[in-house]
């Protein structure tokens, strides 16, 4: 009979994770991850094969992944919070995943991966149209309650959403303006949904 597992892959994914962004995909090694998850090496050679697969399963569990902001962002809503503020908390959420500049830096090491390598491309293109799924959805309902006003393009302005919230990353990253990263990101959408706004 298998022994249980103590340690779910969902549990050395967070983990790995968490190294991702303290190293960056080219300093990230098994044993960081295996340390940071308390399990031995071996462990995570057994679950994943090789730092690529670990890497690989990270990001293809990234993009439905991202849908729990979303979600969450929903549940947390107090009652009567507009679509936009559901909108803001979010991908305010998202954003705090990132802290430091050398984080946003590590995450651009983990695109580069994205854009150059197929395998990694098709994860990235699911996380890529879930957020935008969900930008869009959020802002006809704000459309359809009056939170925008009538006639908004919501599927153009779901695009400028999303390239903005990119944009203020690296931004951020770079000048430190704005405040806190989700300060500097709510400042940004409120500039850029004001003109749709009644």
């Amino acid at each position: 009979m298998a022994r249980p597992r103590t340690t779910s892959d969902e549990a050395i994914l967070r983990a790995a994770a968490r190294v991702l962004g303290r190293l960056g995909p080219g300093r990230l090694t098994l044993a960081a991850v295996a340390a940071e998850a308390g399990l031995a090496p071996a462990t995570i050679v057994q679950r994943f094969g090789s730092k690529r697969g670990l890497l690989l399963a990270l990001a293809r569990q990234a993009g439905p992944g991202v849908r729990r902001y979303f979600e969450d962002a929903r549940r947390q809503a107090a009652p009567g919070d507009a679509p936009l503020e559901i909108l803001h908390a979010a991908l305010g959420a998202m954003a705090a995943t990132v802290r430091t500049p050398e984080e946003m830096a590590n995450s651009l090491a983990f695109l580069q991966l994205d854009l150059a390598d197929p395998e990694f491309r098709e994860p990235a293109a699911v996380h890529f149209g879930i957020v935008r799924e969900e930008i869009t959805a959020l802002l006809r309902e704000a459309a359809a309650t009056g939170g925008l006003a009538p006639g908004t393009g919501t599927a153009a302005l779901a695009r400028s959403v999303h390239v903005a919230y990119n944009g203020v990353l690296i931004v951020w990253a770079m000048t430190g303006e704005g405040g806190t990263l989700r300060e500097a990101l709510r400042t940004d959408l409120d500039r850029l949904l004001a003109p749709h706004r009644p």
